[in-house]
């Protein structure tokens, strides 16, 4: 389930996981894209704690997804702001 907190302005993702798969109560979760242009999934990094995820525990340990626009302007905008090739900043 996905739902939206609006006190903390951040979505709140409840997982159920097969009793078969166990991970240690340190690991965290990202927003993995299959592909340039796929799907989005949760992708789980285990952790190295001795105690494992119960039912009921909370991951803290988020990374957003990857945005491809947001990349691109980043880097067009980075590109603009470097001086043209053979300008030294001087008027030469």
């Amino acid at each position: 389930n996905i739902a939206f907190d609006d006190k903390s302005f951040q979505a709140v993702v409840t997982l159920a996981l097969e009793s078969q798969y166990v991970f240690p109560k340190d690991s965290s979760l990202k927003i993995l894209t299959s592909g340039l242009l796929g799907e989005q999934y949760l992708g789980i990094e285990p952790g190295a704690d001795d105690n494992n995820l119960v039912a009921g525990d909370t991951i803290s340990s988020t990374q957003s997804a990857v945005v491809l626009e947001n990349l691109i302007s980043q880097f067009l905008f980075s590109k603009a702001a470097e001086p043209a090739a053979g300008n030294d900043g001087q008027g030469k």
